[in-house]
């Protein structure tokens, strides 16, 4: 049987472009408030949380999220949701936002990806990681780092060693700026990644 992704929407135009319109609609089998995700989730359901969810809609839903990952379940936490505030094993540094670094000269703002062998990240390179920076993560020991700022610090991530589940977490927020029509990379990385994601779920 085919694994669901259900995802969460805050009902934000955002989500409701990246999540409902034409272009990766099909690819979700559910989209739900995340107050209706009690007794929604089976364990072999993938969660899947966008970019800037309210944090404070989603620690009220902490508990069912720890159970699905007890259960065996997969979530994946998408950028700027504050994960590390209902998500186990989640240690999160935030970091100053420079929204203009293309304007310096030879301007690198060092995303990199550095699993590209990973299902996930199967056809992303450098350019599709790369519009902000809003932090990193500590990555637990045996996690497996996808993607890395200049500083070789984390901002994407697959941890399938804290709990009996598996959580897919990055600060990276391509939902936001591809659902208010701006940055083209972080279109880009959705047209590969979430393929990629339904995939790689479906084994």
């Amino acid at each position: 049987m085919p694994v669901r992704l259900i995802a969460i929407s805050a009902g934000t135009y955002y989500h409701i472009e990246s999540l409902e319109a034409e272009r990766y609609a099909c690819l979700f089998d559910d989209v739900i408030a995340p107050e209706q995700l009690v007794g929604a989730l089976k364990p072999s359901d993938c969660l899947f949380v966008p970019c800037r969810t309210p944090p404070q809609r989603m620690i009220g839903q902490s508990s069912v999220v720890a159970a699905h990952l007890d259960a065996g379940g997969t979530v994946i936490a998408m950028g700027e949701s504050r994960s590390d505030l209902w998500a186990p094993a989640i240690v999160f540094h935030e970091r100053p936002t420079n929204w203009w670094w293309w304007l310096e000269p030879d301007a690198d703002l060092g995303n990199r990806v550095t699993a590209p062998s990973h299902p996930l990240m199967h056809g992303i390179g450098k350019d599709d990681v790369t519009w902000h920076l809003h932090g990193h993560f500590d990555v637990p020991d045996g996690a497996t780092v996808l993607a890395e700022d200049l500083a070789g610090q984390a901002i994407a991530y697959v941890d399938d060693v804290s709990t009996p589940g598996r959580l897919v977490v990055t600060s990276l927020d391509p939902m936001y700026h591809h659902g208010s029509h701006f940055m083209p990379a972080t279109t880009r990385f959705l047209d590969k990644f979430l393929p990629n994601l339904k995939a790689w779920m479906n084994g």
